[in-house]
């Protein structure tokens, strides 16, 4: 099958969606077909359109029907799909109308949906390769940020947290990610020179990134809204707990049950789960525990398994 897959984000970006873009042009081509990664669709004929992003993938979606009218159209819900647009934008929502399948990346995201959409709505856990774990600093409890600044990822709370932790706290919030917008960065460096347990290092390399993950104590994932998260697959498969916002797109990655949540933008309560986890060996060891049960939901064979059945639902 010819299979043109649209996203909205550019070929060099390291934003999630094309990460799953990417992994999943590499999965569908190991199940024997053929596929072309787009940021619009090019008017091309193909068998099967794969779109990820509502909204942001619209025209594309829109001019694919009504070219082809009779050929199936999946669309895969992405963050800000799932907890903004699909409830006020009307494009967004004409997507959802048009698409004949959609993904899901988490359960959770099922309940933004309406019955009748999610009977034609199929969850796909996001998967990621293995990643070696790598000694931690000695020097200090380093935590990980891992997420671009943007306002969606709430990205300074826990930069924030830090001012509501003992002096003798010895942990370092490591942030990761780029800067969209240069009033951002320019709050990074603010930040870091008003709290110097606060680095932010700019946006790494993929192979860069992954081993600053690995070295970590826990992973910080603030977010205001989340689709599914790519970063906590690769934290589960670094064996990094997570600290996450508790929002619903992170509870469908990590479990109702899980103990590494905290009230969305409360420096407060981050900061005391923070000082917890420094302090507490058992509580730590609890929170990988909680994740290693998660890891089954990641693997790359699941997520193969998930797309074969989509395409054969169609």
């Amino acid at each position: 099958m010819k299979i043109a897959l649209v996203t909205p984000a550019a070929a060099a970006s390291r934003y999630g969606n094309r990460n799953t873009a990417v992994r999943w042009a590499q999965l569908l081509r190991e199940l024997g077909h053929e596929v072309g990664i787009q940021q619009q669709w090019n008017g091309r004929s193909a068998d099967l359109l794969l779109a990820l992003h509502a909204r942001r993938s619209h025209d594309s979606i829109v001019r694919f029907a009504e070219r082809y009218p009779e050929r199936p159209l999946i669309l895969a819900l992405t963050g800000t799909d799932l907890y903004r647009d699909i409830h006020h934008d009307a494009n967004a929502q004409e997507s959802l109308e048009l698409a004949n399948h959609m993904v899901v990346l988490q359960d959770m995201g099922l309940r933004e949906l309406a019955p009748r959409l999610r009977r034609k709505t199929q969850v796909i856990y996001q998967s990621c390769e293995p990643i070696p774990r790598q000694p931690p600093i000695k020097s200090c409890f380093e935590i990980i940020l891992s997420g671009h600044l943007r306002e969606e990822k709430d990205p300074f709370c826990g930069a924030a947290a830090l001012q509501h932790l003992p002096a003798d706290s010895r942990i370092r919030l490591t942030h990761i990610g780029s800067a969209r917008e240069p009033a951002m960065a320019a709050e990074a460096r603010r930040w870091m020179k008003r709290e110097p347990r606060y680095v932010w290092l700019g946006e790494l390399a993929r192979p860069q990134a992954l081993a600053t993950l690995a070295r970590a104590r826990a992973m910080l994932l603030s977010s205001r809204m989340e689709g599914g998260a790519n970063v906590i697959s690769e934290a589960l498969m670094a064996r990094v707990p997570v600290i996450a916002s508790k929002i619903s797109g992170n509870i469908g990655m990590l479990g109702r049950s899980y103990r590494g949540y905290y009230p969305l933008s409360d420096a407060r309560a981050l900061a005391r789960l923070m000082r917890r986890i420094e302090m507490k060996a058992e509580f730590l060891a609890l929170l990988r525990s909680q994740c290693a049960e998660r890891r089954k939901l990641i693997s790359a064979s699941q997520e193969r398994r998930g797309l074969r059945k989509l395409l054969l639902g169609l």
